[in-house]
């Protein structure tokens, strides 16, 4: 090969590295010929699929010669009952990367500046530097976004800001209070995008009315996913919430049938399983406790979170070791070295089982009673 395609490609593109998925177990299973693994590195829903949503997969299996519904008539007009707004407002993703990516791509160009928290989702910097926009990284605090800092970030070249509420990987959460005085702040020609992925692990007071600030804040894009509470992270569901103005322009970029057909039927059953919902916060809620508590009984520093994860201080300071040595154990966690978190690994929630799996790992890695 003579050519060098590296030099071909864009030169924002050029300096990327591939996103870092969590191992996946059968990976684990090839390189260290072990079983019965425990997957707790991509905040995934433990319980299993909402059988609502996998009896209307099953239904739908004999319709797959057909195209998708790239409108997603059914799944706007379920989101726009749940949330008492117009169906115009919804655009649908292949997961909430997909429609943080059209955000970006929509709004932004390499004459301008984006505008997010240091430790936050790794998704905003790579979407960022693909465009050749110049990225701003506003320093954390307390692990968490400096709203006021932020704010404070924001010049004549910033044409977009994210946040995510709670953040991954920290866990971190910030008030209805603080969001919406932030919003104020805002320049109305500088999108703001609030990132909501793990929102309903949030309990009712927690949860910021976000979706009613958007009469007032026409500047204001919500992203939410079914891939955490909802259990469908295989099938890749996401949207964004906005101004109808803003969801046309979205869809203007939006890839046609970037949600097919099973996701789309699926996702409109898992709404309608509120049973499931209830299981899987309370579930989460349950293993939060349980890993809270033996992290703080084995004086194990860690970032309280508001999420379906847990980022933790490695004891002995090296996380990439301790990682290598709960894998052998057949327990895969996830190093967040590249949010600029050396030291931490993000352990997710799971099953009971798994999280006591996880537990007795760790603790004959440390030397714990």
């Amino acid at each position: 090969m003579t050519c060098d395609f590296h030099a071909l490609a864009n030169q924002g593109i050029q300096g990327l590295h591939p996103y870092q998925a969590g191992k996946p177990t059968d990976e684990l299973e090839r390189e260290l010929g072990i079983s019965n693994i425990v997957k707790l590195a991509s905040n995934e829903n433990p319980l299993g699929m909402s059988p609502l949503a996998l009896a209307a997969i099953e239904k739908a299996t004999s319709e797959l010669t057909r195209y998708p519904d790239s409108n997603g008539f059914y799944l706007k007009q379920a989101l726009a009952d749940k949330y008492s707004l117009a169906a115009e407002q919804f655009t649908l993703g292949n997961g909430s990367n997909d429609v943080l990516d059209l955000i970006a791509r929509v709004f932004v160009s390499n004459e301008h500046e984006v505008v997010f928290s240091q430790h936050a989702f790794v998704v905003y910097p790579i979407v960022t530097q693909a465009i050749g926009a110049k990225a701003v990284v506003v320093p954390a605090k307390d692990w968490g976004h400096d709203l006021d800092a932020m704010a404070e970030a924001i010049t004549d070249k910033t044409r977009l800001v994210f946040i995510a509420n709670p953040n991954n990987p920290t866990g971190t959460f910030l008030s209805s209070d603080a969001l919406y005085g932030f919003m104020q702040k805002v320049p109305e020609n500088v999108v703001v995008v609030l990132d909501e992925a793990y929102y309903e692990y949030l309990s009712e007071d927690e949860q910021a009315p976000s979706t009613r600030w958007l009469a007032q804040f026409s500047n204001l894009v919500i992203t939410r996913t079914f891939s955490k509470a909802y259990g469908l992270a295989g099938l890749r569901v996401g949207y964004a919430i906005s101004s109808p103005e803003i969801a046309d322009l979205l869809n203007r970029l939006r890839q046609p049938f970037n949600v097919n057909s099973l996701s789309l039927v699926a996702a409109v059953a898992a709404l309608k399983d509120q049973q499931y919902l209830k299981q899987s916060i309370a579930l989460n809620q349950q293993g939060l406790q349980l890993l809270s508590e033996f992290f703080e009984q084995n004086a194990i520093s860690y970032i309280p979170s508001k999420g379906n994860f847990i980022s933790f201080l490695a004891p002995s300071g090296d996380a990439q070791e301790l990682y290598q040595q709960l894998l052998h154990k057949g327990v895969i966690v996830r190093p967040v070295g590249p949010y600029q978190m050396p030291g931490y690994l993000r352990v997710s929630i799971g099953t009971e089982q798994e999280n006591q799996t996880f537990i007795k790992a760790l603790s004959q890695l440390i030397g714990s009673n």
